[in-house]
């Protein structure tokens, strides 16, 4: 299984990082298998347990990462799990403001600032493939 984030390279810094860290917490709520156990250093001390896989972050223009998201949402992602992070949910305070904004929006209205996919190596690559990292 694969793991990449891909976010809007023209946003700020703290939105990119905002919005990653959001995919992230979402994406590990759903799979369970993707953190390792709590490990014990040299000096006993307990390390509570990260990531373990890799998680590229890749960019994309905001209107390819709509297609994409769209394209995955309604062509049935065949095992792909899909998690967009819009400016809706980036802006909303609470996520009672988030579910009533979004639920008044036509997709077209909707702006993704970040997506992360998870799915079978294979057809994650053959979807990212050509997606250059953010730098």
């Amino acid at each position: 299984m694969k793991c990449v984030m891909i976010v809007n390279e023209d946003l700020p810094r703290g939105i990119i990082a905002n919005t990653t860290a959001a995919l992230g917490i979402s994406i590990a709520s759903l799979q369970g298998n993707m953190t390792g156990k709590p490990v014990v250093d040299g000096n006993d001390r307990i390390h509570e347990s990260i990531t373990n896989i890799p998680i590229p972050i890749l960019a994309l223009p905001i209107d390819d990462m709509k297609a994409l998201y769209d394209d995955l949402l309604e062509n049935s992602a065949d095992g792909i799990k899909v998690i967009g992070f819009s400016d809706v949910a980036q802006k909303s305070h609470h996520y009672d403001d988030y579910e009533a904004q979004i639920q008044k929006l036509e997709k077209d209205d909707i702006r993704y600032l970040g997506l992360c996919l998870y799915g079978p190596k294979i057809k994650i690559n053959k979807l990212t493939g050509s997606m250059k990292i953010l730098r």
